[in-house]
């Protein structure tokens, strides 16, 4: 069996934004049902192209919509379920003044970095770009000035790896490499907890990006797959993921129900 995959295995590959999260997931589903998780956390675009190149996995765990249902259009996987949801916020240095009524002009400010993912191979970098295009309407040619003074810190093949137990955008931050790093909140939190002095500002209601997640189950995948998914979906699964500061959907609809 060696190099193989054993069949009550489940092969799950999720957006990096989720690894804490999904590894507790995952933990809960092995101790109720006796079946192995054995996941693989990466940018969620590197990992849907992995996929289509014909890279085995069961589950594939998305930071977005479109990168799963691109799996389903192409028959590589079955319906796409919204399981979570995120959103965009800022995680600032230490001892720089910023609220989300003046975070515009801290963005656009020259003295300022700011560090995004990379676009396309993250959908992080995605967010952060489509902030920048809806700063236009409050500030002409911001798209422009953001995009070109962005630095795409993660994501990428070559982005660099931050030392063992390291949150890599709180690392980024404390490096100076960004003044202000644009992420997931879920990510800031625990940046935040790794750096104490870091803070979190939530982006303006005119530059606000909620992050929709998705989730689907590869064709030719084994049952336990398929529970695994329905375990996500499911009250515990969605109260894991709240734990860690995801919106969870199920959860919401739960609430509508009792």
């Amino acid at each position: 069996m060696s190099g193989q995959v054993a069949a009550d295995t489940v092969i799950l590959y999720a957006a990096g934004s989720l690894r804490a999260a999904l590894t507790d997931v995952a933990a809960g589903f092995e101790v109720g049902t006796g079946h192995a998780v054995r996941a693989t956390f990466r940018p969620s675009g590197t990992l849907k192209d992995a996929i289509m190149s014909g890279t085995p996995a069961h589950v594939f765990a998305s930071a977005n919509m479109k990168h799963p249902r691109t799996l389903a259009a192409a028959g590589r996987s079955g319906p796409v379920a919204l399981f979570a949801r995120n959103e965009l916020c800022a995680l600032v240095r230490p001892g720089l003044a910023v609220t989300p009524a003046t975070l515009l002009d801290r963005l656009l400010d020259p003295q300022i970095s700011v560090g995004t993912s990379t676009p396309t191979a993250d959908p992080s970098g995605d967010y952060a770009f489509a902030a920048f295009k809806r700063a236009d309407a409050a500030h002409p040619g911001a798209m422009a000035i953001l995009e070109r003074k962005a630095k795409r810190l993660t994501g990428a093949a070559d982005s660099a790896t931050p030392p063992a137990g390291r949150n890599v955008y709180g690392w980024h931050v404390a490096e100076g490499r960004a003044d202000i790093f644009l992420t997931y909140r879920t990510n800031a939190m625990i940046a935040v907890a790794d750096n104490p002095g870091q803070q979190i500002v939530a982006l303006p209601d005119n530059l606000a990006i909620g992050a929709d997640f998705g989730l689907t189950v590869l064709t030719g995948a084994p049952v336990a797959a398929h529970q695994f998914a329905l375990f996500v979906l499911s009250e515990t699964g969605q109260t894991l993921l709240a734990r860690h500061g995801f919106a969870a959907p199920g959860l919401t609809h739960q609430g509508e129900q009792s």
